[in-house]
């Protein structure tokens, strides 16, 4: 029932978007740039074989054969949005330091300055570079000293509702490197992090930015507005304590709140050709809130959060920097004190293929065969751009496995050599 209601609404989706995506960049000239039409015709070929596919044959009795259409793998396509968080998960626990704790931190923008960023997309860059900027100034005044932390920062311009609300994520360490004299260093840990001084380091580092940025009379007299109705400063939260302890849970903690869609498939409740209903647990007070809204202002909370092309999502910064990162890592271990140990266990998040989650979801394996329990083989790999990448009947005709197997046991490129003496039809894809 699960994989059906997924299946359901990624059709829904597209269903939208093919009946109204044309009529809408007519309607709102914005979004008539290549970059919002190549998202979105990419989330439209998803799944389609037009767009390339792998076919696999039964390897048993060479009776059965399954064409698997390429996925787009986009955070902008609802249907492959767990694969990206998936994705995603995996390479941050890959980077985090072990016996390190981090901390979740969010820095808010102020509803009388979110035009500003949807105006000027470029903003967005200075917006993860300032958050950075204001919270190392903030590690350093709170530990009186000067200290290096390890930043990773994500973007993310939607709120729950999908309206345009950016703020930035940031997964910080709870302390950092000092120098300690004589070229020596010292891990400092973070143990309380003062919110008052938080909020007043973010409004002074965010207001200042903008004023760098847009030098326009309005914006002068903005933040000086602003700066009367925020006299402590603007919201900046801190996950209370560390966050998880373990690295997988921290991984995938991180993943649901710094990469998810706008709207995901499974809160869009119904569509009847002119409205969308959908759901979303409001911030304030927890529950879950039904809004409806016209088939162009859904489109639009949907593509309004499509970045520039070229620009990176999530940066790292400090320790956590590349170049910074990899000289290190292996220095950490030394220095870091016996008691600021939190995330020791270290194991990978594995990937998982198009086989998996499809058992995952409807509890039958997509690669075994029907008719005699056999496995389905890889056969031949169609790519739109570049033609046959891989044709396992021609490397069959080669003689490549006869050839092969000549002294040795008889493995699966023997069973292969076998189904080509069966001179199947069905395989002619």
């Amino acid at each position: 029932m699960g994989s059906f209601r997924q299946w359901f609404d990624r059709d829904k989706l597209k269903e939208i978007f093919r009946t109204h995506w044309e009529s809408f960049k007519e309607t709102f000239s914005r979004y008539r740039e290549d970059r919002y039409a190549e998202v979105v015709q990419k989330m439209l070929g998803c799944g389609d074989a037009q767009n390339g596919y792998a076919t696999y044959v039964c390897g048993g009795c060479g009776g059965e054969w399954r064409r698997v259409p390429f996925s787009c793998k986009s955070c902008f396509c609802l249907s492959c949005a767990k694969v990206y968080t998936d994705r995603w998960a995996a390479r941050i626990e890959a980077i985090l330091f072990p016996g390190v704790a981090y901390r979740h931190t969010v820095l808010t923008v102020p509803d009388e300055l979110r035009e500003y960023f949807y105006r000027e997309a470029r903003l967005l860059s200075e917006l993860m570079r300032v958050g950075i900027e204001c919270l190392a100034d903030t590690l350093s005044t709170v530990l009186r000293r000067a200290v290096s932390g390890g930043y990773i920062v994500v973007i993310q311009t939607n709120g729950r509702s999908g309206s345009y609300n950016p703020h930035l994520h940031i997964i910080m360490t709870s302390g950092g490197i000092a120098s300690s004299g004589r070229g020596g260093h010292s891990w400092v840990t973070l143990k309380y992090f003062p919110y008052e001084i938080l909020h007043k380091k973010w409004q002074y580092h965010l207001f200042k930015m903008l004023k760098e940025q847009v030098p326009t009379q309005e914006m002068r007299a903005k933040i000086d507005e602003l700066y009367r109705k925020y006299p402590k400063g603007l919201v900046a939260n801190i996950q209370k304590g560390e966050v998880p302890k373990r690295i997988r849970e921290l991984a995938k903690y991180l993943a649901k709140y710094v990469v998810s869609p706008p709207i995901s498939v499974r809160r869009i409740a119904s569509y009847d050709g002119k409205w969308v209903k959908y759901w979303y647990r409001d911030h304030k007070s927890g529950r879950r809130k039904m809004e409806e809204v016209d088939v162009y202002r859904f489109i639009g909370r949907m593509v309004q959060h499509i970045l520039p092309k070229g620009m990176q999502r999530v940066r790292y910064y400090g320790l956590h920097a590349v170049a910074v990162y990899r000289k290190i890592y292996k220095k950490l271990r030394f220095i870091l004190p016996a008691d600021a140990g939190q995330c020791r266990e270290t194991f990978t998040i594995s990937r998982k293929g198009y086989r998996q989650r499809v058992m995952e979801t409807t509890a039958r394996d997509p690669f075994i065969c029907s008719r005699c329990g056999g496995e389905l083989i890889l056969w031949r790999i169609w790519h739109p751009s570049y033609g046959v990448i891989y044709d396992e009947e021609e490397r069959l005709k080669s003689g490549q496995y006869e050839r092969s197997q000549r002294g040795r046991d008889p493995d699966v490129g023997d069973l292969r050599y076998s189904l080509l003496q069966l001179s199947l039809p069905g395989l002619r894809v």
